[in-house]
């Protein structure tokens, strides 16, 4: 009898395999290096449906893939806040240069006041 059914195993399972392969490594790293390493993974999980059409001979390469279009979508996401912040910073700025040309407007007409309101000695008594 010939079963019927699925002769490869799915992405999903090739990437446990190499989960449980790079164990000791994983193990190895500081805790916050860890998580960080479990990050890369679940990007890898994020994307198994498109690596498991491409069914590559080697599941390494699937796996960097998904972890390098993960980390382009974090670099456009941060390049966008990026843009955004410096967007913000423009606009205090030119705020922080129109409140400084304020200032010194009112200097230049405290100025011109108080040069008004001085008299000379000669001309208190003319």
């Amino acid at each position: 009898m010939i079963a019927m059914g699925r002769t490869n195993p799915t992405f999903r399972d090739v990437l446990r395999s190499v989960e449980d392969r790079w164990t000791p490594f994983r193990r190895a790293l500081r805790y916050e290096d860890q998580q960080r390493f479990d990050r890369l993974l679940g990007h890898a999980r994020t994307h198994a449906d498109a690596a498991g059409n491409l069914n590559h001979h080697s599941p390494i390469v699937p796996v960097l893939l998904a972890i390098g279009l993960a980390q382009e979508r974090r670099l456009d996401e941060l390049e966008a806040r990026l843009d955004e912040l410096e967007g913000e910073i423009g606009e205090q700025a030119n705020r922080t240069d129109a409140l400084e040309a304020q200032i010194d407007d009112l200097g230049h007409q405290y100025d011109e006041i108080s040069a008004e309101n001085e008299t000379s000695p000669h001309e208190r008594t003319g």
